[in-house]
């Protein structure tokens, strides 16, 4: 079954830190760049991190020095630590493939609200 499931979501105070994790099917994570996205209320998708099957990482300028995402290849997952939250990281965090688009699977996403 092709799926993907986020989990790790809450409300935080500014500053504070959340880590989501992500478990995907075998046939979307395999050889696949993985990455997160989040989409704010009232704003388009977008990419926040991927990575690499390595681990090579990339990321958005809005979250450098503050989110890291890892991988892991043995159990299909992966996960996003943020830290220093702000109010406008508030959004609805997915992952998926890298440049996944509206026609692929995409999970439920897990709710990320972050107070001032």
């Amino acid at each position: 079954q092709v799926q993907l499931v986020e989990s790790g979501g809450g409300l935080v105070q500014s500053g504070g830190s959340l880590r989501l994790s992500c478990a995907a099917s075998r046939s979307i994570f395999t050889g696949s760049i993985m990455a997160w996205y989040r989409r704010a209320p009232g704003k388009q998708r977008e990419l926040v991190a991927r990575i690499t099957r390595p681990g090579y990482t990339g990321y958005a300028d809005f979250v450098k020095g503050r989110f890291t995402i890892s991988r892991d290849n043995a159990k299909n997952t992966v996960d996003l630590q943020m830290n220093s939250l702000q109010p406008e990281d508030t959004a609805i965090y997915y992952c998926d493939k890298y440049l996944a688009t509206r026609y692929d699977v995409w999970g439920q996403g897990t709710q990320v609200t972050v107070s001032s």
